[in-house]
């Protein structure tokens, strides 16, 4: 599947770094399309405040109480709000059957280390950066990938690789992965609307 101009909705636990990036390229132009709508299932997620400064219509879902309910709702946002493409920036809730059904193959996520190895349920943040470093491989790296049922599992779409330093710690290697990010997705995005690369027709 290709795209031209991105309908791109959000999906975001915390500061959502890599919407940032991907809002602030919309905005410039330098990635065509727009920011149909920030959802977040915290509702003092800063993404949300981000979003409302830039005119992004910005919504709390709460999922815990009633996930059935939320995965609805969360679908039935995107489609009102025209969504054509899901970016995941951070958000640390498994995604339910009615948003993976309605948007299969159309859900962005980005995981801070090589997949499948250094992925699954509870493999996020600081975690990652951990087990790479006790596994003492020479590179990390940074997957995106379409979200499906299972943790860290859909087809890869563009990864980049992130060398492991002489002397890292947990710290110093989740600062250099996180701080090559946003751009990262930003550049695959562009790359997405150019038709240089084309997303797979299923999850």
């Amino acid at each position: 599947m290709k795209f031209q101009g991105l309908k791109i909705g959000f999906l975001a636990s915390g500061a959502a770094s890599s919407a940032r990036a991907i809002v602030a390229a919309l905005e410039s132009g330098a990635l065509p399309g727009e920011a149909r709508v920030m959802i977040s299932n915290n509702k003092s997620a800063a993404a949300l405040e981000f979003a409302r400064e830039y005119g992004v219509p910005a919504i709390c879902v709460p999922t815990q109480a009633d996930p059935e309910a939320a995965d609805a709702r969360i679908a039935q946002a995107m489609t009102d709000h025209g969504v054509e493409l899901i970016v995941l920036s951070g958000y640390l809730r498994r995604l339910g059957p009615a948003t993976l059904e309605r948007f299969a193959g159309r859900i962005l996520n980005i995981h801070p280390g090589p997949l499948p190895e250094f992925g699954g349920e509870g493999m996020y943040g600081r975690r990652v950066h951990e087990a790479v470093l006790a596994a003492g491989v020479k590179q990390s790296g940074i997957v995106i990938h379409l979200t499906d049922s299972e943790y860290d599992h859909g087809a890869h779409v563009a990864r980049r690789v992130v060398p492991v330093e002489p002397g890292d710690t947990p710290e110093t290697l989740e600062a250099r992965v996180r701080d090559a990010e946003p751009a990262f997705f930003v550049e695959t995005l562009q790359k997405l609307a150019r038709g240089e690369i084309s997303l797979p027709s299923g999850p």
